[in-house]
């Protein structure tokens, strides 16, 4: 039974799974919108929404949590430029879009994961 247990596990194990989650954000932050499955898109959201208001603080130990959470350019990119224009904002960064056709090869849910 799955009591308790939060997130899923993409089909990898957790070490895997970090740093694959850290990658995909890194590239959202980098490129502003990606095309993902809505599972990784869901899961993704969670990881952003956290980076970006911990990059709202604008303080030193925010920066050093987010060099530490994410890639190096990635998280120098939120801390200055992303999380600024969220000052205001006290949540929902992100928007999913779903996408109506299916990845060809084995049929996943397709989604369009961007920043509002």
């Amino acid at each position: 039974m799955r009591h308790l247990k939060r997130g899923r596990k993409l089909g990898l194990k957790t070490g895997p799974r970090k740093a694959f989650l850290k990658i995909l954000t890194g590239n959202l932050i980098q490129h502003g919108r990606i095309l993902t499955t809505e599972a990784r898109a869901k899961e993704l959201k969670k990881t952003i929404e956290k980076a970006v208001t911990l990059g709202k603080k604008q303080n030193l130990s925010a920066l050093r949590l987010l060099l530490r959470r994410l890639p190096r350019k990635s998280a120098y990119k939120l801390y200055h430029e992303i999380a600024p224009r969220y000052s205001t904002r006290k949540g929902g960064y992100t928007r999913i879009v779903k996408k109506v056709k299916r990845r060809k090869h084995d049929g996943s849910k397709m989604a369009i994961i961007e920043f509002v």
